[in-house]
């Protein structure tokens, strides 16, 4: 071999060595800077696996504590206890009768005796509260347990959450996530509940009369007697002479959504036959609502959303295309007491949606089959249009009751055509002082000046002289505002009032001159309005009220309670103990079709889905109980996975 070959197999040898060695280094390279814990795919399956498997059993874990929970909670409420010999006193069975009709009168209840906790109750001074409305319930919540012997007499058993009643009416929000049981409010104070309805009383002797049904199904009367009484019964709709409202629905009670719910249901049943004609779809179809304030929007803005989100979806396709929606009102504009701004909101909204807005206009009639209406054209000329439609709601106003007539008519000071006129304390005026109370929408604070002209002049007019200074006007000014408080901001600019009316410029008000400044003011005072937050805002002012009276009254006693206690307890004068009522205003809210408005007086709100939860948040919040929250956030639940319910029950 020579040399050559030696050397060239040598550097062969040599370049093989060496490329070997950096192969060998860049493999270690490789795994030195590769992470130290790096998972395989094997490890990361096994992670998840494992976190699975915990949720998995901690879920089954918690269902198996949840039904335990539920399991050991029937155990310990079910029992099988007995009542034998439970008391109850003769009268309470056999009552004497007496009064000017010579009816039983219950001065004993079947459970003032029970235990002794109802027996310490039942000595302390009677205050029946007629109604289960919202004034209603604002007294209830604000007394404290053991003030008084309380009795609720109402002709429902519970308290309807009314603001919701047009969800009801197309299957949103059920029925029974709206009402609560008087009796379970009443369970806190030891109180009573006496179903029935209030036709008459008699003040002189302290008397409530009162229609229930026997255990035969016949009507009788009876008689409950009361220390202090709360007149709290509500209102009906205003007619204004409109014939037919015979063939209308009203939205007022739980009974009156669920017959409106039945017939928006039985209208696109018939709807859906084979046999229905156009004409008679398109009848069928036509809903009508004659009002254009909250429940009237609300219940239109309900009614398309029902028809949006569910009619679509199971019913015949031409059933939603025929749908008309048609909204009376008498004003310019829907939502006439919101501001301008949230009334032209809602009417855009409505646009949009193809409800058919119809204002300025006045409904002539009613049929079985059309609704007649009048509205002026461009000539001022009076036209009369008909719509045919199978369904009608009629929202508009308000009047009296029976029972707030019969109250009226007793008394001769009662001039008010649409309510109980009550002064600032919410007494009753020209009833006894300090024992018959009414508010909400039954009830209106007087807002006259003149019936307190002589009066305010005795108090004013210090020098004797026939005539009010500018001094003795700043001292009427203060009693003005002590026995009206709403007449406050018609006062504010005192000096200017008095320089206005003072006509002859000799720095004095003659009598002449200051009843006719006191008229003119009286007639700027503008009613507070009929809604749910006004009878809510009088109910809780009068309960606070009669709890800081019976508390006076124990001190005043010494703690001592006894048979005649609520003689000295109607001696004490609202005006000692309490100032006059005052409204404060939250704001007005409304639904409009998934979106909702708010009117805060200077300031107003409008959206969308964000206004919407919104709204839906403040009226979960008002709910009286925790059951009807849970109930109601359910319902807007179920209504979002699986729409409403289309049954017909």
């Amino acid at each position: 071999m020579s040399l050559h070959m030696v050397w060239a197999r040598t550097a062969l040898a040599r370049r093989q060595l060496t490329t070997t060695t950096v192969l060998r280094r860049s493999n270690i390279r490789w795994i030195a800077s590769a992470p130290p814990n790096s998972p395989s795919l094997l490890q990361r399956t096994k992670t998840a696996a494992k976190y699975t498997g915990l949720f998995c059993l901690s879920s089954v874990v918690g269902l198996a504590l949840v039904g335990a929970g539920i399991l050991v909670h029937d155990v310990f409420t079910y029992n099988e206890q007995h009542l034998d010999g439970v008391p109850v006193n003769p009268l309470a069975l056999d009552p004497e009768r007496g009064g000017p009709k010579n009816l039983p009168i219950a001065s004993v209840l079947v459970d003032d005796e029970e235990d002794e906790r109802s027996k310490e109750i039942s000595k302390k001074p009677r205050l029946v509260v007629v109604g289960g409305g919202w004034g209603a319930m604002g007294v209830l919540e604000k007394l404290s347990p053991g003030d008084y012997h309380v009795t609720v007499v109402a002709t429902d058993t519970f308290n309807t959450f009314t603001p919701l009643l047009p969800s009801a009416a197309v299957g949103t929000v059920s029925i029974r996530s709206l009402i609560e049981p008087i009796r379970k409010i009443l369970a806190r104070l030891h109180g009573h509940f006496v179903q029935g309805k209030a036709v008459d009383i008699v003040m002189s002797e302290r008397l409530l009369e009162v229609e229930t049904i026997t255990a035969t199904g016949a009507k009788a009367n009876l008689y409950i007697p009361y220390d202090k009484i709360v007149i709290a019964v509500g209102s009906s709709s205003a007619t204004h002479g409109v014939p037919g409202l015979e063939n209308c629905f009203q939205l007022k009670t739980i009974g009156d959504a669920q017959s409106i719910r039945h017939r928006i249901l039985h209208n696109f049943e018939r709807a859906s036959l084979p046999t229905t004609t156009p004409e008679e779809r398109k009848r069928l179809l036509s809903f009508v609502i004659c009002g254009g304030g909250p429940t009237g929007v609300e219940t239109a803005a309900e009614i398309y959303d029902f028809c949006q989100e569910d009619i679509v979806n199971y019913y015949p396709k031409i059933c939603r295309k025929e749908v008309s929606i048609h909204l009376i009102q008498s004003r310019e504009h829907i939502l006439n007491t919101y501001s301008e701004d949230i009334s032209k909101f809602a009417e855009a909204k409505f646009k949009r949606d193809q409800v058919n807005i119809i204002t300025s206009s006045r409904v002539a009639g009613v049929t079985p089959t059309h609704v007649l209406y009048t509205k002026k054209n461009e000539k001022g000329e009076t036209e009369q249009h008909s719509i045919p439609t199978n369904f009608v709601l009629w929202s508009t106003g308000i009047a009296m009751n029976p029972f707030t007539r019969r109250v009226t008519d007793l008394l001769p000071n009662q001039v008010h055509k649409k309510a109980i006129e009550v002064d600032a304390h919410l007494r009753v005026n020209g009833a006894p002082a300090g024992e018959v109370y009414a508010i909400g929408d039954c009830a209106t604070i007087e807002t006259s000046l003149l019936r307190h002209f002589l009066e305010l002049v005795e108090e004013a007019d210090q020098d004797r002289n026939g005539k009010i200074e500018f001094a003795e006007w700043e001292v009427m000014v203060k009693k003005i505002k002590q026995r009206i408080p709403m007449a406050e901001d018609h006062l504010a600019e005192v000096k200017q009032l008095f320089e206005l009316y003072d006509s002859n410029a000799d720095n004095a008000l003659q009598l002449n001159e200051l009843l006719q400044l006191l008229v003119d003011v009286g007639n700027r005072i503008t009613s507070l309005p009929a809604t749910a937050q006004v009878a809510s805002q009088q109910g809780k002012y009068l309960g606070k009220k009669l709890r800081a009276i019976a508390r006076t009254d124990r001190e005043q006693s010494g703690g001592e309670a006894d048979d005649d206690s609520h003689t000295k307890f109607r001696s004490l004068a609202d005006e000692k103990i309490a100032q006059p009522f005052k409204y404060f205003h939250l704001g007005s809210l409304a639904y409009i079709g998934n979106a909702a408005v708010f009117d805060f007086g200077k300031y107003s709100f409008m959206g969308g889905l964000a206004a919407m939860y919104a709204w839906r948040s403040i009226y979960w919040n008002e709910q009286v109980s925790a059951r009807t929250r849970a109930l109601l956030m359910i319902d807007w639940i179920i209504r979002g996975i699986w729409g409403r319910d289309l049954s017909i029950v």
